[in-house]
């Protein structure tokens, strides 16, 4: 049976008429994208193409458009990789010139960059710089890395500045800049992951704070969303100490009350937080509870980001 939340959810879209209309007079402080993320589910179960983002997020009233590689088997499981970014990037181009939208980042999902197995971590280097080059092609400003591939605290942070530091060379001169997400373990422990931030000292590399994935738990991601993480990093402190260095906002949300707050971040706190560091880029949301649809959780998220920013 559908939540309460979702009966509100759905007199909001109805009296609206259209999502695109939903958002208050005042303007908030920044962009929104989507997170291609959020319709992980429908992506994945093969029931709707990843081609079909574009289109959802112009129905949903988006500005701009993360994408997700691993979503798209075509590309991931081809036997010729470079042929195969090739054609996502026409593809991918041409729908958000149909649909008027921006390309805003790439997420991957390329290999080991914090191995110290050198082999693999000059593979995952590699592989990651097609994605760079795609990213390019799309008039991206940015592509999301993983740090993973190691444990130990000091040879993670030394592998990953290595990688992060040849990477942010080379996406230098293509305006692209190499943006690490706090995503599990090592990398959602702030203060050693903003270690290799800074230690690249590199101008175009930086982050991508999430507001929801601060599980530093060896046992593995966990999510402070349904109470399955049994050590984390304060997100508010979190999110103030990466925003100094962000290209991008990750709004992640799991689930509402009848008032529309998520209910386990105080929305207002984070959004204060980016707005009193001067941050107006993009905000992506990514919503990833399983109480409402995709659809209406995005939704949900976006009016919320709406109402909060405008009146910051």
């Amino acid at each position: 049976m559908r939540s309460f939340i979702s009966l509100i959810i759905l007199a909001l879209i109805f009296s609206c008429q259209n999502p695109k209309k939903s958002s208050p007079t005042a303007e908030p402080f920044f962009k929104m994208s989507l997170a291609q993320w959020s319709f992980n589910r429908s992506f994945r179960s093969g029931g709707v193409s990843p081609y079909e983002f574009a289109r959802l997020a112009s129905e949903l009233g988006f500005e701009g458009l993360e994408y997700v590689n691993q979503l798209y088997p075509d590309v991931m499981d081809s036997e010729n990789k470079k042929a195969a970014i090739t054609g996502f990037v026409e593809k991918n181009n041409a729908l958000a010139a149909q649909y008027k939208l921006q390309n805003v980042l790439i997420i991957d999902s390329e290999g080991d960059l914090a191995s110290s197995d050198e082999n693999t971590r000059s593979e995952a280097i590699a592989n990651h710089k097609l994605w760079i080059d795609a990213a390019n092609q799309m008039g991206c400003s940015a592509v999301r890395l993983n740090l993973f591939g190691e444990s130990d605290p000091e040879k993670w942070v030394a592998n990953s500045i290595l990688s992060l530091t040849d990477l942010a060379d080379y996406a230098a001169d293509k305006s692209i800049n190499v943006i690490v997400e706090n995503h599990g373990r090592l990398s959602s422990n702030v203060p050693v992951l903003m270690k290799v931030i800074n230690g690249t000292a590199k101008s175009n590399c930086g982050t991508l704070p999430d507001f929801g994935n601060f599980c530093i738990a060896e046992e593995g991601y966990g999510s402070l969303f349904d109470g399955s993480c049994k050590e984390f990093y304060d997100p508010y402190k979190g999110i103030s100490e990466m925003i100094v260095k962000a290209f991008g906002v990750s709004a992640k949300s799991y689930n509402f009350d009848e008032e529309g707050n998520e209910t386990t971040l105080d929305y207002n706190r984070l959004l204060k937080i980016v707005k009193d560091a001067g941050y107006t880029g993009f905000v992506g949301v990514e919503y990833e509870g399983d109480r409402l649809s995709e659809e209406e959780g995005i939704i949900a998220t976006k009016i919320l980001l709406e109402n909060i920013g405008a009146k910051l």
